[in-house]
């Protein structure tokens, strides 16, 4: 695929935080005016709303970046619905945009959907290898079933479309709402949070041992349109940056560069969830050139000190 200034682009979630940088990479590239559905003029959900989306937007390809989320306490508090509403979502768009004949689409799964022990790095052969992570097992299966759908779908009607699995992502933009956002958002609220408020210690949950690899969404965009692009394959393919560091190396990270001198704490009656997270992500370069540029440290310090402007204007979750 080539040649986006003809290009009639949908984004689902483009109004979100990955969406909006996929927005972003879509214009950089020449893109006019990417379609992004508001939910609250298409309820995704609603097999309707999906086929007035259609109608209205009379797209090319979808990238389909919408998706129910949270961290490990929003996934305990709402396993049905994160179950219903991302598995929904993209099966009745995807068999919408079959029988519309939409030339591609283009599925974003979640590294929640590998196998709670899978040997690190997590390679796409061992998606199918074990049952995930329970705190996030519904999301993640809920996800990997698109997969299945995409495969599926080219195998009985040659339908083009293509599965990324990326990693954590983080970075300005992010959700910084404790009952919604992920970890590096949480801690780094947390410890400004603290050093606001003058106290000398931050408590976090888990005991810190476990590692997760972290993108910045400014890459994760990149690498999604390349492979619109330039892979066309229902074979899954990560999306990282190779980088694995601890909960607890994060922690102190993130309370250096917030200038936070107190203790960081650990609670250990609260879960760790999965023990590692690190993708193996050669075939990302392989396959269609992606490689992630932004060093974690130089990502964490940006996405610090734009939540410090958003708190200062009055704009963040407080």
């Amino acid at each position: 695929m080539s040649g986006w200034a003809d290009r009639r682009v949908v984004v689902t979630g483009g109004g979100g935080f990955l969406g909006s940088y996929i927005v972003e990479a879509l214009l950089a590239r020449g893109c006019p005016a990417p379609f992004v559905p508001r939910s609250r003029d298409y309820d995704l959900v609603r097999p309707d709303a999906i086929e007035r989306l259609l109608d209205d937007a009379r797209p090319d390809l979808i990238i389909h970046a919408a998706a129910r989320v949270g961290g490990i306490g929003a996934n305990r508090e709402h396993p049905g619905s994160f179950f219903h509403d991302n598995l929904v979502m993209g099966v009745h768009l995807m068999e919408a945009a079959r029988r519309r004949g939409v030339p591609k689409v283009v599925l974003l799964g979640t590294v929640c959907a590998y196998p709670k022990h899978a040997p690190v790095p997590f390679r796409e052969e061992s998606l199918w290898d074990g049952y995930p992570e329970e705190t996030n097992a519904p999301y993640g299966l809920a996800k990997k079933m698109l997969l299945v759908q995409s495969q599926a779908y080219r195998q009985e009607y040659g339908y083009d479309s293509i599965f990324l699995l990326p990693v954590n992502l983080y970075g300005p933009r992010d959700h910084f709402d404790p009952a919604v956002s992920h970890v590096i958002p949480a801690l780094i609220k947390k410890v400004i949070d603290a050093q606001e408020a003058g106290e000398r210690e931050v408590v976090c949950w888990g005991d810190g041992s476990p590692t997760r690899e972290f993108l910045h969404a400014a890459d994760a965009a990149e690498g999604i349109v390349l492979a619109a692009e330039r892979y066309d394959r229902s074979d899954p393919v990560n999306l990282g940056s190779g980088e694995e560091v601890t909960i607890q190396a994060l922690a102190d990270t993130i309370a250096r560069l917030c200038g936070f001198e107190g203790r960081i704490a650990w609670d250990p009656t609260k879960p760790n969830g999965q023990p590692r997270r690190r993708l193996d992500t050669t075939k990302a370069e392989a396959l269609f050139g992606f490689r992630a540029r932004r060093r974690l440290e130089d990502g964490l310090a940006e996405t610090i000190a734009w939540y410090r402007a958003e708190r200062a204007a009055g704009r963040a979750a407080l």
